[in-house]
């Protein structure tokens, strides 16, 4: 009598697809932007001339780079869940409770910017640059990026692990594929403290992750990312979030904004066990 070998069905959860696609497009456009297209980039720098070349580094990195979050989780909605694109993007702009939603995004805005109007060095730049800034910003950073982290990384790590745990495992990978900017000569992240970046990593994932918490909306984190990117419009960026080990002042702003985070969630948490129960009564 032979033996009969039953085969065994490859499966990936949206957790293992999301990590696969995140490591395998960060991968393409790691050769592709520091690899084959650096040296344009690099030029670019030294003589400030438009080429083909660094128009395709540009191109590469604001289409392919930065949303790779949004390309993935577009890629599993497509051919893993096949709920569609229009399912995705409800997903995203879904907000359950708006006053509430307003109210919570709009206060860690508030801070933030009291942060760099009390801490921060003005660039120069003219104020309106703010406004204009924010709305690239919210397609092409924030809605490119929370749509994978906020969108389906944290609440599938929510599924597995308890809270801070999938935060922390959020901000890991979060930092992790940020690192790259770090060791590109022409980013405007070289040569500043990596861990200093990291701490502010670590911080902001505890926001978000409370944002998301209660208010349930990715386009309310999609809007505090952008918003916190924008500052670099006015202020100087990179002296504010990624200086280490920072002015008294900084250091006690990132603990309340922590603090504030970690309060956020716990009561968010609260509200929603209570919710819960009282519908099962």
């Amino acid at each position: 009598m032979k033996d009969v070998k039953t085969a065994k069905t490859f499966h990936l959860s949206r957790l293992g697809w999301y990590l696969l696609l995140i490591a395998a497009l960060s991968a393409f456009c790691y050769v592709t932007l520091n690899v084959w297209l650096q040296p344009y980039s690099i030029a670019y720098r030294e003589t400030g001339k438009m080429t083909g070349g660094y128009f395709l580094y540009a191109a590469t990195g604001l289409l392919f780079s930065t949303p790779t979050p949004f390309i993935a989780v577009l890629i599993i909605s497509l051919f893993i869940d096949k709920t569609g694109l229009r399912q995705m993007f409800r997903d995203i702009f879904r907000t359950d409770n708006v006053p509430k939603t307003i109210l919570i995004t709009g206060g860690f805005c508030l801070f933030a910017l009291l942060y760099a109007i009390l801490c921060g060095t003005p660039n120069g730049a003219p104020w309106y640059m703010f406004p204009l800034g924010f709305l690239i910003m919210i397609p092409f950073v924030g809605i490119a990026e929370e749509t994978g982290w906020r969108g389906l990384l944290q609440p599938e790590l929510d599924k597995r692990m308890p809270y801070p745990y999938s935060v922390l495992v959020t901000a890991a990978i979060w930092f992790v594929w940020h690192f790259p900017v770090f060791i590109d000569p022409t980013s405007n992240h070289y040569g500043d403290s990596v861990f200093g970046f990291g701490i502010t990593i670590f911080i902001w994932a505890f926001a978000l992750a409370a944002i998301y918490k209660a208010t349930g909306s990715v386009m309310a984190c999609a809007l505090y990312h952008a918003f916190i990117d924008t500052i670099g419009a006015v202020y100087d960026w990179n002296a504010l979030f990624d200086g280490f080990p920072g002015s008294l002042s900084a250091n006690v702003y990132r603990v309340l904004w922590l603090v504030s985070a970690v309060v956020l969630w716990i009561v968010a948490d609260r509200q929603e066990k209570m919710t819960k129960r009282g519908m099962s009564i």
